[in-house]
């Protein structure tokens, strides 16, 4: 339990670190542009995939022929979750460029592409289920769909820490 504790401390740390420079980046955008914000996100996800794939091997307690079954499924949910979380930094970047001087048209875009990357998260969830379900006993899956929910609860926590809170556009 305490080395789960660990994995997923470091985990939040990362990415707190990770909204930290995002944070930088709105205070001094010109030194940011200096620094490849993008080639240190990708450090910071691999530190975390690392991590992630540390607990979750721990934590599931996979005999040999469950493991065969579940990491290739895994890598593959793996990638494609991978994809929603730049759309979601995308999304990230977005806000930051605009949080100061947010107009109800670009809040409305930005919230209505939250909603549809909650969606997209919620759908690929139920597939991977499903998909687990045929090659693993669902206790398992169970299971690591609630680690699943613990690290990605952490990870949504600090990003959302680190967010400035919205600021209308000024009057004219």
């Amino acid at each position: 339990m305490r080395i789960r504790f660990a994995i997923l401390a470091g985990a939040a740390l990362a990415f707190s670190c990770c909204a930290a420079a995002q944070e930088k980046q709105l205070q001094d955008p010109a030194e940011s542009k200096e620094r490849n914000t993008q080639a240190y996100i990708q450090l910071l996800r691999s530190d975390l995939k690392a991590s992630k794939r540390t607990l979750i091997k721990e934590s599931m307690q996979l005999d040999e022929k469950q493991a065969v079954a579940f990491w290739p499924l895994y890598n593959q949910y793996d990638v494609e979750q991978t994809k929603l979380g730049d759309q979601k930094l995308a999304l990230i970047q977005d806000y930051s460029r605009d949080f100061l001087t947010m107009t109800d048209e670009k809040a409305d875009q930005l919230a209505r592409r939250a909603l549809e990357l909650d969606d997209q998260r919620q759908a690929l969830r139920k597939k991977y289920y499903d998909l687990f379900k045929k090659a693993l006993p669902t206790v398992l899956v169970v299971r690591f769909f609630q680690l699943e929910n613990q690290i990605q609860l952490l990870v949504d926590l600090q990003i959302a820490a680190n967010l400035p809170i919205i600021e209308e556009a000024p009057l004219k």
